[in-house]
C-alpha cells in the first residue's frame, strides 16, 4: 500500500536538519567498504562509514511522516545487492550496485514522497558505495586503476534502512529500520 505523503518541499530551519535515507548492509560487508573507504578518502573529510545513500535532502519539518513510510517499507525482508564494477567519479572512485528490488524500495518512495523531492531526489537511482571523493582527478585515476585491477564481482546484503539528520558534513543517526 503506498501513501502519499503531501507536505512541501521546504527550506530546512536550523532545529530541524533535512533528512537523508540509506541502506544498512550486512555488517561484513560494512566492514569491508568501510576499509575501502579509509584507505581512500581524504582522512579530513572522511566524516562517514561507507554507505548507499537512497534520499539525500528530505525536508527536516516532514521527519514524522518519512518515519512512518520507512517503518512500512521496512516491512520485507533482506535483500541482495550485486556489486558489479568499479566507476570513476571524476575526482573520486565508487564501487556500483545492481539490484532490482533496491529499484523497487526506490521507485515506491519515490512515489510516496514525491512533493518533497529535491532535483536531485527526483533523478532516477544509480546505487553506489563511493570510497574515494573530492580528490585530485590524478589520485582518483590510480585508486580507480588500483581498485579496478582488485575487483572481484560480489554480493552484499541489504539488511534494512537508516535515516539520518544532515549537519553540513557530518550525519546524526536518527533512527534504523531493519527488514522483517
Amino acid at each position: 500500500m503506498t501513501v502519499m505523503i503531501t507536505a512541501t518541499y521546504g527550506e530546512a530551519s536550523p532545529a530541524l536538519p533535512p533528512l537523508l535515507v540509506t541502506l544498512t548492509l550486512d555488517p561484513v560487508s560494512q566492514h569491508r567498504f568501510d576499509e575501502l573507504r579509509r584507505a581512500h578518502f581524504p582522512p579530513e573529510r572522511n566524516h562517514l562509514a561507507a554507505h548507499v545513500t537512497l534520499f539525500h535532502h528530505l525536508p527536516g519539518v516532514s521527519e514524522e511522516a518519512v518515519d512512518a513510510a520507512l517503518a512500512r517499507a521496512s516491512r520485507r525482508a533482506p535483500f541482495e545487492l550485486h556489486v558489479t564494477g568499479v566507476a570513476a567519479l571524476g575526482r573520486g572512485v565508487a564501487y556500483t550496485l545492481a539490484s532490482p528490488e533496491v529499484m523497487a524500495l526506490h521507485s515506491q518512495l519515490t512515489a510516496a514522497w514525491a512533493p518533497l523531492l529535491t532535483r536531485q531526489d527526483r533523478r532516477p537511482l544509480w546505487p553506489h558505495i563511493t570510497v574515494q571523493n573530492k580528490v585530485s582527478p590524478e589520485r582518483a585515476a590510480a585508486s580507480l586503476a588500483e581498485l579496478r585491477g582488485d575487483f572481484t564481482p560480489q554480493t552484499v546484503t541489504a539488511e534494512g534502512l537508516q535515516l539520518w539528520h544532515y549537519l553540513g558534513g557530518p550525519w546524526e543517526p536518527v533512527r534504523r529500520f531493519p527488514f522483517h
